[in-house]
C-alpha cells in the first residue's frame, strides 16, 4: 500500500466513523451518552481535516510531515472516576427501556472503532518514516476511542468488567 492509497483509505474510515457517530448522536437520549458520542464525533471530524491536509501535502510535494495531533480523550483514572459516576447515577434509574438501544449504538461505535484501529496498526506495520509516525498516533488515538465506548458499554451493562478485566465476582472463592 502506497503512502496516498494509506491516506485515502484512512479518510474513507474515518468518515464512516463520523458517520456512525453522527447517527448515534441523533438517536441517543441520554444527554451524558450524546455528551460523549459528541466529543468522538468531533475529533473523528478533526482526524478527516488532519487527513485532508496530509493528502494535500503529499500530492503537492510527495512529503508528508506527521503533524501533532492532538485528543481530548481523558486519562484511564479520569475515565475511571467519570464510569464510577455514571454507575451510581444510573443505578437509580429505570434504564430497561432505553439500555438495549444505547448498547445496539454502542456495539456500533465499538465495531468501527475497531475495525479503525486495526486498519491502522495494519499501515503502521508496512510504513516507515513520516508515514508510519503519522499513522502511529491514529493507532493510539483509536484505540484511546475504543476504550471509552468498551467502558460506556460496561457501564450501561454492569457487567462488573472494567477495560475487560474483571472489577468482581460474585461467585466464591
Amino acid at each position: 500500500m502506497t503512502i496516498e492509497e494509506a491516506i485515502k483509505t484512512a479518510l474513507e474510515y474515518e468518515n464512516h466513523v463520523v458517520t456512525v457517530y453522527a447517527e448515534a448522536v441523533a438517536s441517543t437520549a441520554d444527554s451524558r451518552g450524546k455528551q460523549v458520542l459528541e466529543v468522538l464525533a468531533d475529533e473523528e471530524r478533526g482526524h478527516v481535516g488532519y487527513l485532508e491536509r496530509a493528502l494535500l501535502q503529499w500530492q503537492q510535494n510527495g512529503r508528508i510531515t506527521a503533524e501533532n495531533l492532538h485528543t481530548a480523550i481523558p486519562s484511564e483514572e479520569t475515565i475511571r472516576r467519570g464510569v464510577e459516576k455514571l454507575r451510581a447515577e444510573m443505578a437509580n434509574q429505570d434504564r430497561a427501556i432505553s439500555a438495549e438501544a444505547e448498547l445496539d449504538i454502542l456495539a456500533k461505535a465499538l465495531d468501527v472503532e475497531t475495525r479503525t484501529s486495526d486498519f491502522y496498526k495494519s499501515v503502521v506495520e508496512h510504513l516507515s518514516g513520516d508515514a508510519k509516525g503519522l499513522f502511529a498516533r491514529f493507532v493510539q488515538i483509536e484505540e484511546g476511542h475504543r476504550t471509552i465506548v468498551q467502558a460506556e458499554i460496561d457501564a450501561v451493562t454492569g457487567t462488573g468488567y472494567w477495560f475487560d478485566f474483571r472489577e468482581f465476582s460474585l461467585e466464591a472463592a
